[in-house]
Protein backbone atom coordinates (compact mmCIF):
# COMPACT_ATOMS: atom_id res chain seq x y z
CA UNK A 1 0.00 0.00 0.00
CA UNK A 2 2.48 2.68 1.15
CA UNK A 3 5.46 3.78 -0.86
CA UNK A 4 8.89 2.41 -0.08
CA UNK A 5 11.84 4.62 0.84
CA UNK A 6 13.21 3.94 -2.64
CA UNK A 7 9.95 5.22 -4.21
CA UNK A 8 10.22 8.44 -2.20
CA UNK A 9 13.86 8.89 -3.23
CA UNK A 10 12.97 8.34 -6.90
CA UNK A 11 10.04 10.81 -6.70
CA UNK A 12 12.27 13.43 -5.08
CA UNK A 13 15.21 13.14 -7.47
CA UNK A 14 12.93 13.09 -10.50
CA UNK A 15 11.77 16.55 -9.46
CA UNK A 16 15.29 17.95 -9.82
CA UNK A 17 16.11 19.75 -13.05
CA UNK A 18 18.90 18.27 -15.16
CA UNK A 19 21.51 20.74 -13.89
CA UNK A 20 20.51 20.26 -10.27
CA UNK A 21 20.58 16.48 -10.66
CA UNK A 22 24.09 16.77 -12.09
CA UNK A 23 25.10 18.96 -9.16
CA UNK A 24 23.56 16.42 -6.77
CA UNK A 25 25.61 13.59 -8.30
CA UNK A 26 28.83 15.62 -8.20
CA UNK A 27 28.36 16.44 -4.51
CA UNK A 28 27.33 12.87 -3.71
CA UNK A 29 30.78 11.73 -4.76
CA UNK A 30 32.55 14.01 -2.25
CA UNK A 31 29.95 14.12 0.51
CA UNK A 32 31.51 13.82 4.03
CA UNK A 33 30.01 10.63 5.37
CA UNK A 34 29.63 9.04 8.76
CA UNK A 35 32.41 6.75 9.88
CA UNK A 36 32.16 3.32 8.32
CA UNK A 37 30.60 4.46 5.03
CA UNK A 38 32.37 5.09 1.74
CA UNK A 39 31.50 7.43 -1.12
CA UNK A 40 29.98 6.06 -4.30
CA UNK A 41 32.76 6.08 -6.95
CA UNK A 42 32.45 8.93 -9.44
CA UNK A 43 32.56 6.58 -12.44
CA UNK A 44 29.43 4.85 -11.21
CA UNK A 45 27.57 8.13 -10.88
CA UNK A 46 28.54 9.91 -14.09
CA UNK A 47 26.09 8.20 -16.43
CA UNK A 48 23.65 7.08 -13.74
CA UNK A 49 20.02 8.10 -14.09
CA UNK A 50 17.63 8.72 -11.19
CA UNK A 51 16.83 5.01 -10.71
CA UNK A 52 20.52 4.04 -10.73
CA UNK A 53 21.38 6.75 -8.21
CA UNK A 54 18.55 5.66 -5.88
CA UNK A 55 19.66 2.02 -6.09
CA UNK A 56 23.23 3.00 -5.31
CA UNK A 57 22.19 5.22 -2.42
CA UNK A 58 20.30 2.34 -0.82
CA UNK A 59 22.92 -0.32 -1.52
CA UNK A 60 25.75 1.88 -0.19
CA UNK A 61 24.00 3.50 2.77
CA UNK A 62 20.85 1.45 3.52
CA UNK A 63 17.49 3.18 3.57
CA UNK A 64 17.58 5.41 6.61
CA UNK A 65 21.04 6.88 6.03
CA UNK A 66 20.39 7.14 2.27
CA UNK A 67 17.50 9.49 3.07
CA UNK A 68 19.66 11.52 5.46
CA UNK A 69 22.42 11.89 2.87
CA UNK A 70 19.88 12.89 0.21
CA UNK A 71 18.21 15.44 2.50
CA UNK A 72 21.56 17.05 3.34
CA UNK A 73 22.66 17.16 -0.29
CA UNK A 74 19.36 18.67 -1.42
CA UNK A 75 19.73 21.32 1.28
CA UNK A 76 23.29 21.95 0.06
CA UNK A 77 22.12 22.64 -3.50
CA UNK A 78 19.30 24.90 -2.27
CA UNK A 79 16.48 22.43 -2.89
CA UNK A 80 15.11 22.87 0.62
CA UNK A 81 11.49 22.24 -0.31
CA UNK A 82 12.37 18.87 -1.82
CA UNK A 83 14.53 18.08 1.20
CA UNK A 84 11.64 18.87 3.57
CA UNK A 85 9.19 16.90 1.50
CA UNK A 86 11.46 13.85 1.48
CA UNK A 87 12.04 14.12 5.21
CA UNK A 88 8.32 14.32 5.93
CA UNK A 89 7.47 11.52 3.50
CA UNK A 90 9.96 9.12 5.04
CA UNK A 91 9.98 10.37 8.63
CA UNK A 92 13.80 10.30 8.60
CA UNK A 93 16.63 12.79 8.53
CA UNK A 94 17.56 15.04 11.40
CA UNK A 95 16.53 18.35 9.90
CA UNK A 96 19.49 20.50 8.96
CA UNK A 97 23.16 19.69 9.32
CA UNK A 98 24.75 16.86 11.21
CA UNK A 99 23.41 13.75 12.85
CA UNK A 100 22.88 15.15 16.33
CA UNK A 101 19.32 16.47 16.49
CA UNK A 102 19.20 19.66 18.51
CA UNK A 103 16.28 20.57 20.78
CA UNK A 104 14.54 22.38 17.92
CA UNK A 105 14.33 19.53 15.45
CA UNK A 106 14.03 16.63 17.89
CA UNK A 107 10.26 16.95 17.64
CA UNK A 108 10.01 16.49 13.87
CA UNK A 109 11.24 12.92 13.60
CA UNK A 110 9.89 11.66 16.93
CA UNK A 111 7.10 9.43 15.65
CA UNK A 112 9.52 7.55 13.40
CA UNK A 113 12.24 7.19 16.03
CA UNK A 114 13.36 3.61 16.55
CA UNK A 115 11.96 1.84 19.63
CA UNK A 116 15.45 1.37 21.14
CA UNK A 117 16.19 5.11 20.75
CA UNK A 118 12.82 6.21 22.06
CA UNK A 119 13.03 4.12 25.23
CA UNK A 120 16.75 4.50 25.79
CA UNK A 121 16.45 5.69 29.40
CA UNK A 122 13.90 3.02 30.39
CA UNK A 123 15.88 0.25 28.70
CA UNK A 124 19.11 1.28 30.43
CA UNK A 125 17.36 1.43 33.81
CA UNK A 126 15.24 -1.70 33.57
CA UNK A 127 16.97 -4.30 31.37
CA UNK A 128 18.11 -7.30 33.43
CA UNK A 129 20.05 -9.44 32.81
CA UNK A 130 22.04 -7.94 29.92
CA UNK A 131 24.30 -10.94 29.13
CA UNK A 132 21.71 -13.07 27.25
CA UNK A 133 20.96 -10.08 25.00
CA UNK A 134 24.67 -9.57 24.29
CA UNK A 135 24.97 -13.27 23.43
CA UNK A 136 22.25 -12.87 20.79
CA UNK A 137 23.97 -9.78 19.32
CA UNK A 138 27.46 -11.27 19.40
CA UNK A 139 28.77 -12.05 15.92
CA UNK A 140 26.00 -10.20 14.08
CA UNK A 141 25.89 -6.73 15.64
CA UNK A 142 28.80 -6.85 18.09
CA UNK A 143 32.31 -8.05 17.30
CA UNK A 144 34.42 -9.80 19.97
CA UNK A 145 36.02 -6.61 21.21
CA UNK A 146 32.71 -4.74 21.52
CA UNK A 147 31.13 -7.76 23.19
CA UNK A 148 33.91 -7.88 25.82
CA UNK A 149 33.80 -4.10 26.32
CA UNK A 150 30.07 -4.09 27.01
CA UNK A 151 30.33 -7.15 29.29
CA UNK A 152 33.03 -5.42 31.33
CA UNK A 153 30.42 -3.08 32.83
CA UNK A 154 29.99 -3.86 36.53
CA UNK A 155 26.20 -3.39 36.63
CA UNK A 156 23.41 -4.09 34.14
CA UNK A 157 22.89 -0.35 33.74
CA UNK A 158 26.55 0.22 32.99
CA UNK A 159 26.51 -2.59 30.42
CA UNK A 160 23.48 -1.08 28.72
CA UNK A 161 25.12 2.35 28.68
CA UNK A 162 28.21 0.86 27.02
CA UNK A 163 25.97 -0.85 24.48
CA UNK A 164 24.23 2.45 23.70
CA UNK A 165 27.61 4.15 23.19
CA UNK A 166 28.15 1.84 20.21
CA UNK A 167 24.76 2.60 18.72
CA UNK A 168 25.57 5.72 16.64
CA UNK A 169 27.41 3.44 14.20
CA UNK A 170 24.47 1.02 13.87
CA UNK A 171 22.03 0.93 10.99
CA UNK A 172 18.35 0.12 11.31
CA UNK A 173 18.95 -3.59 10.91
CA UNK A 174 21.28 -3.62 13.94
CA UNK A 175 18.69 -1.76 16.00
CA UNK A 176 16.02 -4.20 14.83
CA UNK A 177 18.19 -7.11 15.98
CA UNK A 178 18.73 -5.41 19.34
CA UNK A 179 14.97 -4.94 19.66
CA UNK A 180 14.33 -8.61 18.77
CA UNK A 181 16.94 -9.70 21.34
CA UNK A 182 15.28 -7.55 24.00
CA UNK A 183 11.91 -9.00 23.07
CA UNK A 184 13.24 -12.55 23.25
CA UNK A 185 14.87 -12.11 26.65
CA UNK A 186 12.81 -9.34 28.27
CA UNK A 187 9.38 -9.79 26.82
CA UNK A 188 7.44 -8.24 29.69
CA UNK A 189 9.57 -5.10 29.82
CA UNK A 190 9.07 -4.58 26.06
CA UNK A 191 5.32 -5.21 26.34
CA UNK A 192 5.16 -2.72 29.19
CA UNK A 193 7.01 -0.04 27.19
CA UNK A 194 5.00 -0.70 24.02
CA UNK A 195 1.83 -0.33 26.02
CA UNK A 196 2.83 3.24 26.89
Amino acid sequence: MGKTVRDHLVDTLEDLGQDQFKKFKTKLNVFPLRKGYSNIPRGRLEKADVLDVCDKLISYYLEEYAVEVTVELLTDINERELADRLRKATGTGSGGKGQQPGPSDGATGKEEEHFVDRYRVQLIQRTTPVEPILDLLHGTVLDDEQYQTVRSGSTNQEKMRKLYQLMPSWNKECKDRFYEALKAKNRFLIQDLEGN
